[in-house]
C-alpha cells in the first residue's frame, strides 16, 4: 500500500513539473509573440521615404515647389511637395507643385522635380531614363486658349549650357470636365544666333492631342480626345540617348505602344521654310519665329529631369498666349491652391537611370540657377 502511495505521489509530482514547464513555454511563446508584434508595429510606424520606394542613389538633386534645391533626396520628405503614399498596397512617390509660388532658375512655373547631377553630351551619350507614373491632378483653372493651361511636364531632357533649352519635355494635359487627357512630347529648338527670344517648341501627340489643341474662348474647351489617358491611369516612358539619337518609347495597358526618334546633332529647322505649320500657327503670332543652329544640341551638356513641372501659372495671357495661363494662385498661398485644386500632382511607382562613363559634373547648372 505504501509503495502504491509513493508511486502515485511521484506521478503527481512529475505531472506537476510538466505542467509548470508547459506553462513557462506558453508564457515565453506569448512573450515572443508580443515582442514580434511590437517590433512589427514599430516597423509599420517607421517613416517610408521616397528613396525607399525608388533608388535615387546620388544621381539627383531635388528642386522643390518653393524654388529651393533640397540636394540629394535620400531619406528626405517635404509634406507640401515630396513624400510617399500607399494606394492599393503599392507605394508611390508623390511630386506636387502649386500654380503659383517661388520658382527655380528663370522659369515662370513651379516644379517639384529631380534634376540629374551629371550632364552628358549627345554625341558620346549612352544614357537612359525610365519611369512608370500616373498624374493625379492638373490645375482646376486657366485660360483654355493658352496651350500650357491644365498641363504638367513629367519628364525632360534639359541643356545645361548656352541658352539652357530643352530638347525634350513630356507633357500630360487634361481640360476641366474631360475624363481623358493627352500625353505628348515637345522638341524645343536650340536657337541659332545670340538671341534666344525666337525659340519655339514642336509638339508630337502620343495618346490624344498635341499642345496646339486649345479652346476657342477662355472657358470653351475642345472636344475630348477619343484615345487618351485619364487621371490616375498609369503609363510609362523610356528615354534613350545614344550616339546623338534620342529614342522614346511610351506604353500603357490598353493603349498602343508608341515609339519615336529624334536626331540631336543635326537640325531639321535651319530655315524659315523648314518650320512646321503647327509652330507657325502657335508661335509666330507672339514673335517666336527663330531658326535652329545646324548642329542642334551637339556640344552641349544635357541632363534628365523627372517629376511634376507645373505648366499652369497665374501670369496674364496678354503676356504670352502659349505659356501664361492666368490661373488662380491665391497670391502664392500654397494651402489655398491645394484646397481648391490649383496644383499639379504626379505619382511615380518606378524610375531608373543609366549614366554613361562619359557623363561629367553638372554643378555649374545648379550654381547658376539655385
Amino acid at each position: 500500500m505504501n509503495k502504491f502511495i509513493v508511486k502515485v505521489s511521484s506521478l503527481v509530482l512529475i505531472l506537476g513539473v510538466l505542467l509548470v514547464l508547459n506553462s513557462c513555454k506558453k508564457n515565453l511563446k506569448e512573450q515572443d509573440a508580443s515582442i514580434s508584434s511590437s517590433t512589427a508595429k514599430k516597423e509599420d510606424n517607421k517613416a517610408l521615404f521616397a528613396s525607399d520606394v525608388i533608388s535615387f542613389s546620388n544621381h539627383w538633386n531635388l528642386i522643390l515647389g518653393d524654388g529651393s534645391n533640397a540636394g540629394h533626396p535620400n531619406n528626405f520628405e517635404h509634406k507640401d511637395f515630396f513624400y510617399t503614399t500607399n494606394y492599393d498596397k503599392v507605394n508611390w512617390v508623390v511630386f506636387k507643385s502649386p500654380n503659383g509660388g517661388d520658382t527655380h532658375g528663370t522659369s515662370n512655373n513651379t516644379r517639384t522635380e529631380l534634376a540629374q547631377v551629371k550632364k552628358w553630351y549627345p554625341a558620346t551619350a549612352d544614357d537612359k531614363l525610365t519611369a512608370t507614373l500616373k498624374v493625379m491632378n492638373v490645375s482646376a483653372t486657366g485660360d483654355a486658349r493658352v496651350a500650357a493651361s491644365y498641363a504638367v511636364v513629367v519628364g525632360q531632357i534639359h541643356s545645361a549650357d548656352e541658352f539652357e533649352n530643352e530638347p525634350l519635355k513630356i507633357f500630360y494635359k487634361k481640360f476641366p470636365g474631360h475624363t481623358k487627357g493627352s500625353v505628348f512630347w515637345h522638341y524645343e529648338i536650340n536657337t541659332a544666333g545670340d538671341d534666344n527670344s525666337g525659340r519655339w517648341d514642336y509638339s508630337t501627340a502620343v495618346w490624344g492631342n498635341d499642345f496646339s489643341v486649345v479652346g476657342s474662348t477662355e472657358n470653351t474647351y475642345p472636344e475630348e480626345p477619343k484615345v487618351g489617358i485619364a487621371l490616375g491611369e498609369e503609363f510609362s516612358y523610356e528615354i534613350v540617348v545614344k550616339d546623338g539619337i534620342m529614342s522614346l518609347k511610351f506604353s500603357s495597358d490598353g493603349h498602343e505602344t508608341k515609339t519615336f526618334t529624334k536626331n540631336l546633332l543635326v537640325s531639321e529647322y535651319t530655315t524659315t521654310a523648314d518650320i512646321p505649320q503647327q509652330t507657325k500657327d502657335l508661335f509666330f503670332p507672339i514673335g517666336q519665329d527663330g531658326v535652329e543652329r545646324k548642329n542642334a544640341y551637339a556640344g552641349e551638356g544635357c541632363f534628365f529631369k523627372l517629376g511634376s513641372y507645373n505648366q499652369t501659372n497665374g501670369k496674364s495671357p496678354e503676356v504670352n498666349r502659349n505659356w501664361c495661363s492666368g490661373a488662380e494662385t491665391h497670391a502664392g498661398d500654397i494651402q489655398k491652391q491645394y484646397k481648391d485644386g490649383n496644383y499639379a500632382e504626379v505619382w511615380f511607382k518606378k524610375a531608373s537611370i543609366q549614366v554613361s562613363d562619359a557623363a561629367v559634373s553638372n554643378e555649374g547648372y545648379f550654381t547658376k540657377n539655385d
